[in-house]
C-alpha cells in the first residue's frame, strides 16, 4: 500500500451530518497531496460509525466503545497516522479546493514550521477569530476587566484574542485553534502528542505551547480556506462544557506557570479565572431561563 504525504484525523462524538459533509469534502478535494482519513468515533449513538461504514468505506474507522475525549481520540488516529504530516480536523468543518496543498506547501517552504493553520469561514460568511496569543497573566487580567472588549483594536489590551488583526497576511501565531492544524508527524513525535489530561479544552493550546518551546514555530496560512461551524459536539452539553473549559484553562496553567511566575501572579490569574468562571455560568443559566420563560411569568 502506498505511503500517503498526508493523514487526516478526525474525531467525532454525534456529528454524523457534520462528519458526512466533512469527508465528503476531503474525497471530492482536487489537491495533488496524497491523503488517508483517520476517523475516530467517540462512542457516538446517532449511527456515526455505521454512516461512516456506508458512505465512506475508503476511511479508517476506529470505533471506541467508550468516550475517550478528544486528545485520547486524536492519539488513537496519530498512532495509526502513516503521513509525515497530520492534519487534526474537526467533523463540523467543510475543506475548500486547494487548502489542503497550501498548507502542505507552507511546511515545506518553512522548514522550521512544525504546524499551520488555514483561515476558517464561519455560516455567515465571515472569517473566525481562531487564532491567540498564549494566555499569560497580563492577557487573563485584560480579559476579567473586559479591557480587550473595550478596546478591540490596541494591541495590547487585544493581544489574546487577536482582535486587532485582520487575518489578511501569512504570520507566526502563538495557538491557532486545532479545530484544523496541520502538524508535522516528526514534531509531534517530539513533543509527545496530545496530553490527554486535557479532555476537551486546551489540549491544542498546550500543544501548540510545547512546540514552540521545542524550537517549532506555528503559523497561520490566510491562502488556505475552510468552512467551519464551529461547537458540534460540544453545543450539545454547553453548561458542561463551560464547566470543562475552566477546569482545562485552570489545569493548563497549573501545568506551564506554577514554577514559572511569581506566587501571587499564579493565584491572582487562579483567583481571576474562577470569577470568571462563576459568571459566565451565571450568564448562561439566565439566558437559558429567558429562553423557556420570555414572558418572563
Amino acid at each position: 500500500m502506498t505511503r500517503p504525504d498526508l493523514s487526516i484525523a478526525i474525531v467525532s462524538w454525534n456529528t454524523r451530518h457534520y462528519l458526512d459533509g466533512c469527508l465528503r469534502s476531503i474525497r471530492d478535494a482536487p489537491d495533488a497531496i496524497s491523503r488517508e482519513v483517520i476517523v475516530v468515533d467517540n462512542a457516538s449513538d446517532d449511527g456515526s460509525a455505521d454512516m461512516v461504514r456506508e458512505r465512506h468505506p475508503q476511511v479508517a474507522l476506529i470505533a471506541n466503545d467508550e468516550n475517550l475525549g478528544y486528545a485520547g481520540a486524536n492519539n488513537q488516529a496519530i498512532e495509526r497516522a502513516r503521513g509525515d504530516l497530520i492534519l487534526l480536523l474537526n467533523p463540523d468543518i467543510v475543506v475548500h479546493e486547494g487548502a489542503l496543498d497550501a498548507l502542505a506547501d507552507a511546511l515545506r517552504r518553512r522548514h522550521q514550521a512544525g504546524a499551520v493553520a488555514p483561515k476558517l469561514i464561519l455560516p455567515d460568511g465571515s472569517v473566525q477569530a481562531s487564532c491567540r496569543s498564549f494566555p499569560t497573566p497580563d492577557v487573563v487580567l485584560y480579559e476579567a476587566l473586559g479591557l480587550s472588549r473595550l478596546f478591540p483594536r490596541s494591541r495590547v489590551f487585544g493581544r489574546y484574542r487577536m482582535t486587532w488583526w485582520d487575518y489578511d497576511e501569512e504570520r507566526r501565531v502563538d495557538q491557532p485553534m486545532a479545530s484544523a492544524l496541520m502538524v508535522r508527524a516528526e514534531a509531534l513525535a517530539e513533543v509527545g502528542g496530545l496530553d490527554e489530561s486535557f479532555p476537551i479544552f486546551f489540549n491544542d493550546v498546550d500543544l501548540c505551547l510545547r512546540l514552540w518551546e521545542a524550537g517549532w514555530e506555528i503559523w497561520f496560512v490566510p491562502d488556505a480556506a475552510m468552512d467551519h461551524v464551529g461547537g458540534a459536539s460540544t453545543s450539545q452539553v454547553r453548561r458542561r462544557m463551560l464547566t470543562e473549559s475552566h477546569r482545562s484553562f485552570a489545569r493548563f496553567y497549573r501545568k506551564h506557570y506554577r514554577d514559572r511566575l511569581p506566587w501571587w501572579q499564579y493565584r491572582g490569574a487562579l483567583c481571576l479565572l474562577a470569577v470568571a468562571h462563576r459568571l459566565r455560568l451565571v450568564g448562561h443559566d439566565l439566558h437559558s431561563w429567558l429562553a423557556r420563560d420570555p414572558g418572563g411569568s
